[in-house]
């Protein structure tokens, strides 16, 4: 199959064929037309990181969190077998252990990063731990919380900074 760079040919200028017209792209908007224009939300929250291989990503308005392990604690772990969930409203206090996943090779609790009450759990990791495995900072996120002290956030670790930490 080619590619579509190598089958759409530009047309020379001012070379204009009298057996033929050139074809008018449906894409091109007529001249004097307006722009159609798009609403665009806020910046997306940079996921932040832990020392115990946690992670944080908060919503666009800074209220909800949401918490997984990283990609990292998820190879070391090896193929997750089981994964324990905290009750809804529960609340937690950034440092205590929200939950835990067994491995095939080890287990080990999750620690909150951030203050806050569960609103909203991942079950799916309930019936299917492994999602884990397949994606742990996108599908595999473990937990949501509404986060009482967004400050809480801001001294854990950046993306590159995470990736230093852990030797990626």
């Amino acid at each position: 199959m080619a590619s579509i760079a190598r089958t759409v040919r530009p047309l020379a200028r001012g070379v204009v064929s009298a057996a033929r017209p050139p074809a008018r792209s449906s894409c091109l908007r007529p001249r004097g037309a307006l722009s159609r224009r798009f609403s665009v939300l806020g910046p997306a929250q940079e996921k932040k990181y832990t020392k115990e291989h946690e992670w944080v990503e908060l919503s666009p308005d800074g209220t909800i969190g949401t918490i997984g392990i990283t990609a990292h604690a998820a190879y070391a772990l090896g193929d997750i077998v089981y994964v324990e969930l905290p009750a809804l409203q529960a609340v937690l206090k950034a440092g205590d252990t929200l939950g835990a996943v067994e491995s095939v090779k080890s287990a080990s609790d999750i620690i909150t990063p951030v203050s806050g009450t569960v609103v909203e759990r991942n079950d799916v990791l309930e019936e299917r731990p492994g999602v884990l495995n397949q994606g742990p900072e996108a599908e595999g996120w473990i937990v949501r919380v509404r986060v009482e002290d967004r400050a809480e956030v801001e001294g854990l670790m950046g993306k590159e900074e995470y990736a230093r930490y852990a030797g990626e």
